[in-house]
């Protein structure tokens, strides 16, 4: 990248996203933050999470762009990125993750999201 290139990256932070997860039983919460830094390109920062495997997911995955967050759930660089990592297939960080980075380049509005277990019966 030239310096013109990285400067102007620098400088185009516009929005910033951020969310706090709880996934659940697991009890690693963490805190995603989204910027846009081009039109069509998001920052992720992952932070405050005790789980090695998203720690090990926020170090490999710097940016997304949204082409790839749209791409199928197999070839989406999230997905991709957490089944490296060693990440559950049930961890809901990926999926908070394209929410966020959705929210951040103004393709949908930031709205909570819940999955609650109900009893049968």
């Amino acid at each position: 990248m030239n310096r013109i290139t990285a400067e102007k990256r620098s400088i185009t932070v516009s929005n910033e996203i951020c969310v706090t997860v709880d996934p659940g039983i697991c009890g690693f919460a963490c805190v995603i933050r989204a910027s846009k830094i081009e039109k069509r390109r998001v920052r992720i920062h992952i932070a405050e999470s005790d789980c090695k495997q998203i720690r090990q997911l926020s170090a490999k995955l710097q940016e997304i762009t949204l082409k790839e967050l749209f791409m199928p759930m197999t070839r989406n660089p999230v997905y991709q990125c957490a089944e490296n990592s060693g990440c559950h297939g049930t961890c809901v960080i990926p999926a908070a993750v394209l929410k966020a980075a959705e929210a951040a380049l103004e393709m949908a509005l930031p709205k909570n999201v819940c999955i609650r277990f109900q009893t049968s019966g």
